[in-house]
């Protein structure tokens, strides 16, 4: 049961939230802050209302049962309500728990997604494009944007490293449940006996922060410059575009060779870098909070298999939660995207709520 003076400041707040945006007396990035607040407690304050409603109003329904000199078809009524009342306060008492929970401020960034082969050879390249194609569906649909930052292809149309970054709403709180290994399971292209192979790809989401998120000393980086290799046109292999910055407190590196440009490497690198330190901070944090991580669904651990696409069977299996889509192709196309991502994010929820 949550504390009643819980629920109480909740629906205060709400009601002071409220005279505060019709005052006028806000500037413009306060007027902002509080409006996102206000709209998030409007979506729970009358859960909340009848969530403190419900002794009174089941004491009420109570009193009819009660009475030896009511008729039959009032008590029958009363029953039916009483049910409906009790049923409707284990609801919002569950959406208020959920509510309460404490939030991932991450949960509202924009996302960069890294997608790499795995063992495999070349057939893992090729379903690191297969899932990089999924995503890219999986935007589309979402009308997010898909932006290109670094990629490495291999022969045959694979993909040996890819790194994106997606914005939108609420991005990284929908995709963060894909970090892991995605197994495939499928017959290739050059496999003559009609053997099925085994190969798997590694994906990273990470959430992208602004320098205000996350502050580097300048004198903490090391940055060398150099000649960029592979295709890419004479310019970019003449000159010392490339970039490799390395953070040298986490020893964290990164190298990006993309552009002509020296100034857009490094712009891009500390894109990357920032959103890798976040997250090796958060993960630190998380670690330390919790003692049966590796019992959880969003741990993030990139070693850890989360699913599987087999393509004989027509199906893909989340492994955390034992979760088995008989719909390959359209999940591939990201048509049955959102059904997993709901799925894990419920039982995510769960398994915060059983926590408390």
């Amino acid at each position: 049961m949550i504390p009643q003076k819980t629920i109480e400041d909740l629906i205060h707040k709400h009601s002071t939230l409220e005279k505060d945006l019709s005052s006028g007396n806000l500037d413009k990035k306060l007027f902002a802050e509080k409006s996102k607040e206000y709209s998030d407690l409007n979506e729970i304050v009358e859960d909340a209302k009848k969530y403190i409603s419900f002794e009174k109003d089941k004491n009420e329904l109570k009193k009819i049962l009660d009475d030896q000199n009511n008729d039959e078809e009032l008590i029958t009524m009363a029953e039916k309500e009483l049910n409906n009342l009790q049923l409707q306060y284990e609801k919002n008492e569950k959406k208020l728990k959920l509510f309460l929970l404490p939030k991932d401020e991450a949960d509202k960034k924009d996302a960069i997604i890294e997608i790499r082969a795995g063992t495999g050879g070349l057939e893992a390249s090729l379903f690191a494009a297969d899932l990089f194609k999924m995503y890219e569906k999986v935007s589309q649909k979402k009308k997010w944007s898909l932006e290109l930052i670094s990629i490495s292809r291999s022969e045959a149309g694979g993909l040996k490293e890819v790194i994106a970054s997606i914005k939108g709403q609420n991005i990284y709180s929908t995709l963060k449940y894909e970090s892991g290994v995605h197994r495939v399971q499928r017959v290739p292209d050059t496999e003559t006996q009609g053997r099925v192979h085994t190969s798997a790809a590694t994906v990273a989401v990470l959430p992208e922060v602004e320098e205000v998120d996350l502050k580097i000393n300048e004198s903490d980086l090391r940055i060398d410059v150099f000649r960029a290799g592979g295709p890419g046109g004479q310019s970019v292999n003449t000159t010392d575009s490339a970039v490799r910055i390395t953070h040298i407190p986490s020893g964290i590196s990164v190298s990006q060779q993309d552009e002509k440009s020296q100034h857009k490497n490094k712009a891009k690198g500390m894109k990357i870098l920032r959103a890798r330190i976040y997250e090796l901070e958060r993960s630190r944090i998380e670690k330390e909070r919790s003692l049966d991580r590796k019992n959880k669904i969003g741990t993030g651990d990139r070693s850890e298999r989360i699913r599987t696409y087999n393509f004989p069977q027509g199906r893909v299996t989340d492994h955390r939660i034992n979760l088995t889509l008989h719909k390959l192709e359209e999940f591939l196309e990201g048509e049955a995207f959102d059904e997993m991502i709901e799925s894990l994010t419920l039982q995510a929820q769960e398994e915060s709520l059983n926590s408390l």
